[in-house]
């Protein structure tokens, strides 16, 4: 069974699944102080838009969706609740936090080495977010999330791996780790959850798809990762460049270990919308249906390859007794 933010499901129940996308990002302190601001938050409007969204991409073909909203970005899972009410496509939520370097003060400040010391609350609080469920929703987190963007961790950093994948394994759940392809990080991500006793058979590794360098994306896959292909419509990559690295990556048997997705939001406060698609027209849930998956069949990608990375490896990394 595989949590959604309306209970559990049976993992044959996921369909074509995005494991990577985002709801909501919000900035609630910013929210709270200057409610009149122009890109207001208003939970019952702005559900309705997502859902819509969503319902939109069901009918494209979609049945899941994996938010990976977590700490750091504005998690409110009171709205995911209000969006999955109003939408037919299963809602996957997360837990971890996102951060680049130094954690949240609330964090970052207690802990052995921390700054004033005391008890380490990270796998207290993902684990009842995992087993328990997020606050007092009920809903259950399905995936953890991490951020390992250099080659050396800080020491905030490695507070935040150790915490995941001691939560991993006392929960099992499995680790989205958002990278950088610049830095290739993706090495460190392997590096250092192995170290810390993790299979890499349950680790994502984020946003491996900004990387076009095929050696680098099959070593991961070698060492039994699994390949995030997942910024689709974000043209910091050309989506020829993204849609060509998939191909290749095929070509090379590699389907096997890819998931797609798109890294979008249906509202997200830290970005200018109107900038944001006037210079990311493809950037939306829908993108990868429309337009994505028949260009990778008009250039050889079969029907078989794209239920692997579309359906069979999202429900592999999710319930991992199927493997």
């Amino acid at each position: 069974m595989i949590e959604t933010a309306l209970g559990p499901i049976a993992s044959e129940h996921l369909g074509t699944t995005l494991m990577h996308e985002h709801i909501f990002g919000l900035s609630p302190e910013i929210h709270w102080n200057r409610p009149d601001l122009p890109e207001g938050w208003d939970m019952e409007r702005r559900a309705r838009e997502a859902a819509d969204r969503l319902n939109g991409i069901k009918a494209l073909g979609i049945d899941t969706i994996v938010d990976l909203t977590v700490i750091g970005l504005g998690r409110f899972v009171p709205a995911i609740q209000r969006v999955a009410a109003q939408a037919a496509v299963n809602i996957v939520v997360s837990t971890g936090i996102y951060c680049s370097g130094i954690l949240p003060p609330y964090f970052g400040n207690k802990g052995p080495g921390s700054l004033f010391g005391g008890q380490d609350r990270m796998v207290e609080f993902f684990v009842r977010d995992i087993v328990e469920g997020i606050g007092d929703t009920g809903v259950k987190a399905a995936m953890l999330k991490c951020v390992i963007d250099r080659a050396e961790l800080t020491p905030d950093i490695e507070r935040l791996v150790a915490a995941i994948a001691r939560t991993h394994e006392l929960t099992g759940a499995p680790i989205t780790v958002h990278t950088d392809a610049l830095s290739q990080s993706g090495r460190a991500a392997y590096r250092e959850l192995k170290d810390r006793g993790v299979d890499p058979d349950r680790v994502i590794v984020g946003h491996a798809g900004d990387s076009t360098d095929l050696d680098y994306l099959s070593e991961l896959a070698d060492r039994g990762l699994w390949l995030g292909m997942d910024r689709f419509g974000i043209e910091s990559v050309s989506g020829e460049d993204r849609i060509a690295t998939v191909v290749a990556m095929c070509e090379r048997g590699y389907d096997e270990r890819m998931v797609l997705s798109h890294d979008a939001y249906s509202f997200n406060d830290r970005v200018d919308s109107t900038i944001v698609a006037a210079r990311n027209p493809d950037y939306h849930y829908a993108h990868i249906s429309r337009d994505v998956i028949p260009e990778l069949r008009r250039r050889g990608v079969t029907h078989e390859m794209i239920d692997r990375m579309m359906v069979r490896n999202p429900r592999e990394i999710l319930d991992g007794s199927i493997r």
